[in-house]
């Protein structure tokens, strides 16, 4: 199992993957699952994977040869746009599906595979997809502006709570890095290192990538940060009223006073 989180923001992207790739306990491994493409001034486009890792190398490396779209072979430095981007990336794993899905059903394997696609190519907007099994994708709005693949479910309450289209990329980082964190903490097939990305709308180009271990300052701020904040808020706030518990304290206090 993998986590990826990307966020779609009035200022950027902000994209941040894990590494660990797992088949059962013994078979724990680590593989980077951003991939980007680059254009320097013209397209800046950022892929993270989550599923069996056989079939999104398959799909990248088919990315890489040029998938036929529209009757036209194609990769994603010459597509048009950002939703033909998409498109493409949906067509590759396609291709995967028609070649590789019968064999993976023969062994009792299914076909479990989504990409996330971020970027912007010169003369049209900044985007944020993913791209599910069967091809076919969603796109993040400003309504909606993040988007989760993998192990999500750990890692969406403090993006659900924090996360605007608004949202600068500074505290951007700051919440995908509490929202992965926490997916760490809670699910053992998740794990260091991590990749991040930052893009800033309109450069089409890489403003930041970095690989982040667990020795990385930063992340142990952001780790102790969050804890020491959640603990102390919980502590702040009062204690309920109800009638147990008023006789539960009474009742501590009697005993200190003896």
């Amino acid at each position: 199992m993998t986590y990826c989180v990307g966020l779609f923001l009035q200022e950027g992207l902000v994209m941040l993957a894990d590494t660990r790739t797992n088949a059962g306990v013994d078979h724990i491994s680590t593989f980077s699952k951003m991939f980007t493409v680059t254009a320097p001034g013209e397209r800046m486009l950022c892929l993270l994977s989550a599923g069996n890792l056989a079939i999104t190398q398959s799909a990248w490396n088919r990315l890489q040869d040029g998938v036929f779209l529209d009757q036209r072979k194609q990769t994603l430095l010459n597509v048009t746009n950002m939703f033909e981007a998409a498109r493409l990336v949906g067509e590759a794993i396609r291709d995967v599906y028609r070649a590789d899905a019968a064999m993976l059903s023969a062994q009792n394997i299914g076909f479990d595979v989504s990409v996330m696609v971020g970027g912007q190519i010169a003369g049209g907007p900044m985007r944020l997809y993913l791209v599910y099994a069967a091809g076919n994708f969603i796109e993040a709005t400003p309504d909606n502006p993040f988007l989760q693949i993998g192990e999500h479910k750990y890692g969406k309450p403090v993006l659900d709570r924090g996360v605007r289209h608004d949202t600068s990329i500074d505290q951007g980082i700051k919440l995908v890095l509490v929202s992965m964190d926490s997916t760490i903490r809670s699910n053992l097939t998740c794990g260091l290192p991590l990749d991040l990305l930052v893009y800033r709308e309109g450069t089409h180009d890489i403003a930041l990538q970095r690989r982040i271990v667990e020795e990385d300052p930063y992340l142990r701020t952001v780790r102790v940060g969050w804890e020491e904040s959640l603990r102390a808020a919980w502590l702040g706030i009062p204690s309920p009223d109800w009638e147990y518990v008023q006789q539960q304290k009474t009742t501590s206090e009697k005993e200190s006073a003896a």
